[in-house]
């Protein structure tokens, strides 16, 4: 398919562990063909989560396929300034732990800037990292992330084409996106020293990689609008030899992806003639059974008709599935099921669907939920010593081992006031905090209607670093989930599907959830029940969702309630997302209500609110399936 809207080419891979491995293969490759000529391989290195994974495969091939990176130079974007390389959240720090501290690259061949340079010193020394570039006869192959607002690096909004590294004052989207590494805004670093876009586009090949639901909106300006020096990452579109590899999710909104009929070639089925007539309802501002003939014909759906036939029976087709997906009954009527509700975080499950949740054991279903992460991160150290200081006085008023109250409290109180930022929690503050939040979603759970003895904590290890970097995956995180599916036995289950929380965490939960799943001996008495929450980050878009559960305004009154046990998370969440201000009780609302009106714009029943899932396996189109590049 010629997708001339496109100005870089761009390669979409259904998900971000099959990106990762084809960039680190691609690395691989040029390594080996420089240590063959005798060469020194110049890699320019990005630090992030977007980009762990490609550290993470080149590690397994160096440690498991000897992969040998003696021959390589490595010169990393950036860092913040100023910031001590020991910091947790510098980029020494990040890039010793995630890559260098793991393969065989030569010390002296390692490049990052400092973050401790002397304000009257860095003149001079970002001219000297600029010299060292030059010396290593430039970069062979430079991987990028991208920022929300577009910066490359950290070239911000505005970064001249031919910018140079330099010290940059950091705008206010970056240092949001970057609050939860440093648990506040107010704790994030203000400068940084930055390689400029004239730099990077010196480098010889450039690999930009996006993945996530939360890249789709600056990818689709990237990719699709013309230069601007508001997007740093549109200077891209000059090189000669640049690729953009991205996963499904954040190509979503590429019109390839998004609307292909507009690019005069479509393949139709039958989700993408469900997204085409939604789309054009939208656009024409009609509900589905009014569209006409001229509708389609005047937006690019001429081969729509062409394809399948009357307009009539297109309306009527998208109608009827679009009505099918509303029911009171989530999970159907005259036998009451086991009902297994997973929430990655402890307050996922009622943000996203509290709402369904009740109805479920209003209508007498056995319904359980599991916590798969402690969540201990996201408790700000005053909620810690307020509930010590109430324990205390408990204890006081019922004269309960007052002596040991106060060996704990002292811990907490001497280590929280000399606490710098940098610092871990120490292990008995890590459980105060988590037994807050597992309080909590008890409280939650319990207003839904949830027996506490149907209510789990799995405390899966992979979050178990008391950072915001996690462990890899590993087979007790697997094998705990799968203890939980034998024991509840459900025949019916329900996980998020939200994948773009800010660190990760709901991504590899669902992915420790599948692997489970197939591990599970009863999986054929739930395959074709499970089904995909969102609501704490996105909602699903309309064509997607197979299943709608409308709630009435008493319903989305009590579902803030429950909500709102979360105690910890109100008001100001420690990780509240890169790009949404609200509260997580606001969010669930609007995207309820704006489900609702969307439903309501299309002809449908007209409800206060609905809560939305698709079931598991995704659908795809054809068309999107089309698209996607494969791993070798």
């Amino acid at each position: 398919m010629d997708n001339n809207m496109e100005r870089v080419p761009v390669k979409i891979f259904e998900d971000s562990e099959q990106v990762c491995k084809v960039i680190a293969t691609r690395i691989a490759g040029l390594v080996r063909d420089s240590s063959k000529k005798g060469k020194e391989a110049v890699l320019g290195l990005a630090t992030g989560y977007t980009t762990i994974g490609i550290y993470t495969e080149l590690i397994r091939m160096h440690q498991q396929e000897g992969l040998d990176l003696s021959n390589v130079v490595t010169f990393n974007l950036d860092e913040y300034w100023p910031i001590e390389p020991t910091s947790i959240q510098s980029y020494h720090y990040w890039m010793n732990l995630n890559f260098f501290d793991h393969v065989n690259i030569p010390q002296r061949n390692i490049h990052i800037p400092s973050g401790t340079v002397p304000e009257a010193e860095l003149e001079a020394y970002c001219r000297r990292y600029e010299q060292s570039i030059r010396d290593a006869g430039g970069i062979d192959l430079q991987i990028l992330g991208i920022g929300r607002s577009g910066h490359i690096g950290f070239n911000e909004p505005g970064s001249p084409r031919d910018s140079r590294t330099r010290r940059i004052q950091l705008d206010r989207i970056t240092r949001m996106d970057a609050a939860g590494d440093f648990f506040g805004v107010e704790n994030v670093p203000r400068m940084a020293v930055t390689m400029g876009v004239g730099t990077i586009i010196e480098a010889h090949e450039i690999i930009l990689l996006a993945l996530g639901e939360h890249k789709v909106d600056i990818i689709r300006r990237v990719v699709e609008d013309e230069i601007s020096k508001d997007v740093a990452a549109s200077f891209l579109q000059e090189h000669p030899d640049v690729t953009f590899y991205l996963d499904e999710a954040a190509a979503a909104e590429l019109i390839r992806m998004s609307t292909p009929w507009l690019t005069g070639q479509c393949s139709w089925d039958e989700l993408l003639e469900r997204r085409a007539v939604i789309w054009l309802a939208g656009k024409t501002k009609k509900p589905i059974l009014k569209l006409t003939e001229e509708d389609y014909a005047e937006n690019s759906l001429g081969n729509l008709i062409r394809a399948l036939g009357r307009v009539y029976d297109i309306n009527l087709n998208v109608f009827r599935r679009m009505m099918k997906t509303i029911t009171g009954w989530p999970a159907g009527k005259g036998q009451s099921k086991r009902i297994l509700i997973l929430s990655p975080h402890p307050d996922d499950d009622v943000i996203c669907m509290s709402g369904t949740m009740m109805r479920l054991v209003e209508q007498g279903h056995n319904v359980h939920t599991a916590c798969m992460v402690s969540g201990h991160l996201s408790i700000y150290d005053h909620d810690v010593l307020r509930h010590a200081e109430f324990v205390k006085e408990f204890n006081k008023i019922f004269k309960l081992t007052p002596e040991q109250t106060i060996v704990i409290e002292e811990h907490i109180e001497n280590y929280l006031r000399g606490k710098k930022m940098t610092d871990t929690d120490t292990p008995e503050i890590q459980q105060i905090k988590a037994l807050i939040r597992r309080t909590e979603a008890i409280a939650a759970s319990k207003f839904c209607g949830i027996q506490v003895k149907n209510i789990h904590f799995l405390d899966l290890p992979f979050y178990k670093t008391g950072t915001v970097q996690k462990l890899s995956v590993g087979p007790k995180d697997i094998s705990t989930v799968c203890e939980l599916l034998e024991e509840v036995q459900p025949q019916m289950i329900f996980t998020a599907g939200d994948l773009s929380d800010p660190h990760g965490t709901h991504r590899l939960c669902l992915k420790i959830f599948l692997q489970a799943l197939d591990k599970y001996s009863h999986i054929e008495n739930v395959r074709r029940d499970i089904w995909l929450y969102r609501g704490a980050w996105q909602e699903w878009t309309p064509e997607l969702i197979d299943m709608a559960v409308p709630l009435s305004p008493d319903e989305l009154r009590k579902k803030r309630f429950a909500i709102f046990r979360h105690e910890s998370q109100k008001d100001r969440a420690m990780f509240p997302g890169p790009y949404d201000d609200r509260e997580f009780w606001q969010r669930a609302e609007e995207r309820n209500m704006a489900t609702a009106a969307i439903y309501n714009a299309l002809g449908l029943p007209e409800y206060h609110a609905i809560e939305a899932f698709v079931r598991w396996p995704v659908q795809r189109s054809l068309q999107a399936a089309s698209q996607l590049s494969h791993a070798p």
